[in-house]
């Protein structure tokens, strides 16, 4: 298994020998990677004809978009930021929401780590290897949790095979991927391979990616006060070094598929807030899924089992004296059943999906001396089910989802200097539901005009364990937090509207939306310090979110429905803009809730011509003024700022095979800004890591 992780070897050997094989497949096995751009629309997260409110990044758009953790790719999306924690750590941020309110899935099964627990633990996936990333709100949410009050980001591969690439004869597949430089000095080189048949296909991918120092506008220090040392223009404690790989084989038959998968994913990172601490992370999945078509009354029926085994370890350097240690261990079990389309007269036909689900993880973190440290040993186990449904109509589309789940979060050590917190069990019956409509007025094959949607959901999420048991020095954040074990259900309604106008290359969408909770789960100043650091515990609040977001595309020039200029000889140009600001207030206390984005404004004019591509804009972000005061230390405000970037790609064909070539120029007049979504900014004061400096990323990719 270690061989796979040895990427540089594997991509120049795999490439060089499959290459020439390559050329001997038709067409159709390299039609297989087209390039899309990014797509903002109803569509549905794996199964076609189940509309949900979604957006999706792949093909040339994902490659050109990719940072090295998944907020950073799917950053500045509308509605989506990041919640850095330096370079190497970011979960998305949607809609004011993160944390474990935003489910991360692979391959729509659950992503056992603890990124939740900490905002200097990473997620244990890597962009450089997915095929696909999606992102869902709505009705459909409810398919994969209640707990995904924010929304789903499902990262999808291709390590299970769910349709046959292959004929008869056999072929072979696969991509590779270089790129360097950008403000961190990146190294990185991906590779996958795809074999088989129409009766087996094969999967190999790995991956290996090393980055410096980040590099920004301002001088840094490593370290604080007299001990502080200074580091140029870099952030201290900044760099890293990840790997990864798998391995997965599919039975392909007439009637469905049969797959495994094994992957493993290491990294070694520096933790950014403290100058002497690393993190050695190791993450291995195993995963058994199967469809079977025509059962019964199902279209088709569908089952996943995965298996986890996470671990990570702080490490003090340089002498790499071990410290706390976090382990995950759990386990993942999906059935889903897809009811045949139910024809219903007047044009109105009848779908959807029926299925449970159970998970359970076990959770510990311990310090060297083996005692336990802000966590005690905890097991979550959850048991589910849910339904979706959609009534297709002449005039559009009515959805309705539900979702039922039992949930016990059991501790087996008292936890606290003085045994504060006992051991014990807390058990849990969330209840969800959700109703979505869309309105299609648009007309002729075209189909210019409008399409208006909604949808109205009522969710519950039980507690996660640190939010019942903690009771600890948080060293991430700088702070000392304490859990409560009657903490209830977190309950919330949301409400969104939206239109989307289409005629002919110009496209035009907006959306708002409001949450309103009666119970928000979150941490709560004290007014005191324990152990020197100030103290914070979770307790519900009343809690509001609302904001717009907005997108639009106008063809400048090339085409008839060109604004400037219909003639394309000279290439087609798109000017994209987009928008979007939330507002979030906890109402108990009368304050803003923290690390909320402030209101944001892009543009950028993209152009085609043949081969090539370029893109030329901006984002420009608020200043955040809305912060809550916690008295003695209320909240740091960010500046507002603007950040230019262009890209510029060339992509050709020679036989079967694929080249992408791309360059990023990312903040190009070395802007010094800082993220209000980061809790460094909040934590680190002056020597706060703001936003990466002027840089240049060069890749290359090839499909074959």
């Amino acid at each position: 298994m270690k061989h796979i992780f040895q990427c540089g070897a594997v991509a120049a050997a795999v490439y060089t020998f499959l290459s020439t094989s390559a050329l001997a497949q038709n067409a159709d096995g390299a039609s297989e990677h087209h390039l899309d751009e990014v797509t903002i629309t109803a569509r549905s997260l794996e199964s076609p004809g189940l509309y949900v409110p979604a957006q999706q990044l792949s093909g040339a758009a994902l490659a050109q978009r990719q940072g090295s953790t998944l907020g950073e790719t799917l950053d500045n999306l509308p509605g989506i930021a990041n919640s850095s924690f330096g370079p190497n750590v970011g979960r998305p941020v949607i809609r004011g929401m993160d944390g474990d309110r935003i489910r991360i899935l692979q391959n729509s099964g659950a992503s056992m780590d603890v990124s939740g627990l900490s905002n200097d633990h990473a997620v244990p996936i890597d962009p450089l290897t997915t095929e696909r990333i999606e992102v869902l709100r709505g009705p459909a949410a409810l398919l994969y949790g209640g707990s995904a009050m924010g929304g789903v980001v499902n990262v999808i591969d291709n390590r299970i095979a769910r349709e046959r690439a292959f004929d008869a004869k056999g072929g072979v597949m696969g991509k590779v991927e270089v790129r360097a430089g950008g403000a961190a000095d990146e190294r990185s080189t991906g590779a996958m391979v795809e074999a088989g048949n129409d009766k087996v296909a094969l999967h190999l991918d790995a991956f290996d990616r090393t980055t410096q120092n980040l590099r920004v506008p301002k001088d840094m220090n490593c370290g604080e006060g007299l001990a502080a040392i200074p580091n140029g223009r870099r952030v201290c404690n900044s760099a890293s070094n990840s790997k990864g790989g798998a391995v997965g084989g599919t039975l392909l038959f007439d009637r469905g598929y049969l797959g495994l998968s094994t992957s493993e994913y290491r990294s070694t990172y520096g933790t950014v807030a403290e100058p002497t601490v690393s993190i050695g992370m190791l993450r291995r999945h195993h995963v058994m899924e199967g469809q079977l078509r025509e059962v019964g009354a199902f279209q088709d029926v569908k089952f996943q089992l995965g298996h986890t085994r996470y671990t990570h370890t702080e490490y003090e350097t340089p002498t790499a004296t071990t410290g706390t240690r976090f382990d995950n261990k759990g386990h993942d079990f999906r059935l889903e059943g897809r009811q045949r389309a139910i024809q219903l007269g007047n044009g109105m036909q009848l779908e959807g999906i029926v299925g449970i689900q159970n998970e359970r993880s076990h959770v510990q973190a311990r310090d060297a001396a083996g005692a336990v440290a802000l966590l005690p040993p905890s097991l979550t186990q959850s048991s589910g089910v849910f339904t979706y449904q959609a009534l297709k109509t002449n005039w559009g589309q009515l959805s309705a989802a539900a979702r039922a789940e039992s949930v016990e979060v059991q501790s087996f050590e008292a936890s606290g200097p003085s045994a504060d917190i006992p051991a014990q069990s807390q058990k849990f019956k969330p209840m969800s539901f959700a109703l979505g409509a869309m309105r299609n007025l648009r007309q002729g094959e075209t189909q210019n005009g409008w399409q208006l949607t909604t949808n109205l959901s009522a969710s519950q999420r039980a507690p996660k364990d640190y939010e019942l048991f903690a009771h600890g020095e948080h060293a991430a954040t700088g702070t000392y937090e304490i859990g409560q074990p009657l903490n209830g259900l977190e309950k919330g309604a949301q409400l969104d509207v939206g239109s989307e106008w289409k005629q002919g290359a110009h496209k035009f969408g907006i959306t708002g939306f409001t949450s309103q909770f009666a119970n928000y789960i979150s941490l709560q100043s004290m007014g005191f310090d324990t152990n020197g650091l100030p103290t914070y515990q979770f307790e519900g609040v009343r809690a509001r979110f609302y904001g717009i977001e907005s997108t639009a595309k106008i063809r400048m020039v090339g085409g008839q429905d060109a604004v400037l200029m219909p003639n394309a000889a000279h290439g087609a140009m798109d000017l994209e803009l987009r928008a979007d600001v939330v507002r979030a207030e906890d109402l108990t206390h009368n304050s803003p809730l923290p690390r909320i984005a402030p209101m944001r404004l892009g543009a950028d004019a993209v152009w085609t011509r043949s081969a090539w591509g370029a893109r030329l804009g901006f984002m420009h972000a608020a200043a955040q003024n809305r912060m809550p005061d916690n008295g003695t230390n209320p909240g740091i405000t960010t500046a507002s700022h603007t950040l230019w970037n262009a890209g510029l790609n060339y992509h050709t064909h020679s036989g079967p095979t694929h080249w992408l070539l791309f360059a990023k120029l990312d903040n190009l007049t070395n802007k010094l800004a800082y993220s209000s979504t980061s809790v460094l900014t909040q934590t680190m004061g002056s020597n706060a890591p703001p936003v990466a400096g002027r840089s240049l990323k060069v890749g290359a990719q090839v499909s074959f």
